[in-house]
């Protein structure tokens, strides 16, 4: 059993096109570095659930985090190449996000690579504040699709040398604006657009059945009509790339001068996600674990108390010639973890439960499965 979804259909490769940010992401290399929950925007849209929003802390990836101390760690235990520092909004943590990019740069140095997201058109000579800092890129998301309110803060940060461009999730309901978009970026200092299917999560269910978006598939969290639309911008930008008419309408258009990527839901959670787990299993696996295809981590395991603990490592050391090495004890889920073929071979004469666990990588190591190879329990 796996927590991410299942594609066959995930890119292997990203864009060569595609800025810096997006390709360290498609990698999994990427650590997520959550500043605070806090935003002063409360779209309808939005995907974060009740245990993030408007909460003021911090998690590197799924790790919550009360220093940068922490947050290198995390970083580290996933050998990052970089991080994407996102919120709710990190301009509502000024100080904390330009504290967080000179911490990760003075770890890591300046080959870390590090982009931010915000929606706000924040005071253009903050722009010199964040290069200084060592901010790398920066991606802008148009509250209401308004674009003209942006241009000043996003003149200032190209002209401080941040890679700049913008991001927006494609609401099915929104083709006329969001094709407006695209020529008011025309007369932007903008790199990259980057389109992200618009998702369904627990967090604005409610909301997304109100403006009557349904999903698209069993297997995604994509809504029905965004990946139509968001496929129809980046034919329209393409075309123009290579003076060729529009599929849409027929006109032909003059470059935009801009790069647009399209990122689908289930290639965030499928492709993104996956590798980072991957990426995370393959640098903190113990020598007990096996790290499966799906990114997930299996091992044995046979419940005891901690007054009972070292008897039964010895034991089962005796009995099985294993090292005791690969015997860990963990103390909060009380059992002791052992590869998967020594709890089968101790199961049946074992007075204890005996179980095969797998687990995510991640800090928390959340239980994805268990399955018992005994009648005891615990």
């Amino acid at each position: 059993m796996s927590i991410l979804p299942q594609t066959v259909e995930v890119a292997e490769t990203a864009d060569l096109a595609d800025c810096e940010g997006c390709i360290q992401c498609q990698m999994g290399s990427k650590l997520v570095l959550f500043i605070t929950g806090n935003c002063h925007w409360r779209c309808d849209y939005c995907p974060l659930s009740e245990t993030r929003r408007d909460i003021d802390f911090m998690y590197a990836n799924e790790r919550p985090c009360g220093s940068f101390d922490e947050v290198i760690e995390e970083a580290r235990a996933m050998r990052a190449t970089g991080a994407g520092i996102t919120g709710g909004d990190p301009l509502m943590a000024r100080e904390r996000s330009l504290e967080g990019i000179r911490a990760l740069k003075e770890e890591f140095g300046q080959e870390f690579h590090l982009h931010m997201y915000t929606s706000i058109p924040f005071r253009p000579e903050w722009a010199a504040d964040f290069a200084d800092a060592g901010l790398d890129e920066i991606r802008f998301h148009f509250l209401d699709l308004e674009a003209d309110q942006y241009k000043e803060t996003i003149a200032a940060c190209a002209r401080s040398g941040i890679l700049t461009g913008v991001e927006l999730p494609c609401e099915p309901d929104k083709e006329e604006e969001l094709m407006q978009i695209l020529e008011d970026l025309r007369d932007f200092d903008v790199s990259f657009l980057n389109l992200n299917e618009l998702e369904i999560t627990v967090g604005n269910h409610d909301n997304m059945e109100l403006r009557g978006f349904n999903l698209s598939t069993e297997i995604t969290a994509g809504a029905e009509g965004s990946s139509e639309l968001a496929q129809s911008l980046r034919d329209r930008v393409m075309a123009a790339s290579i003076g060729a008419r529009d599929p849409l309408d027929g006109k032909a258009r003059e470059p935009y001068g801009f790069h647009l990527k399209y990122c689908t839901s289930v290639y965030k959670d499928a492709g993104q996600m996956r590798r980072r787990f991957m990426r995370r299993g393959e640098a903190t696996i113990a020598p007990h674990e096996t790290l499966s295809d799906d990114a997930t981590l299996f091992f044995g395991a046979i419940y005891s108390s901690f007054e009972d603990h070292s008897a039964w490592v010895e034991e089962i050391s005796e009995f099985t010639g294993l090292p005791t090495r690969f015997l860990h004890y963990d103390r909060d889920e009380g059992r002791i973890e052992m590869p998967i073929s020594v709890a089968e071979e101790i199961s049946e004469d074992a007075e204890a439960p005996v179980a095969v666990i797998e687990v995510t990588p991640t800090f928390d190591r959340t239980e994805v499965s268990l399955v018992w190879l005994n009648e005891h329990r615990p």
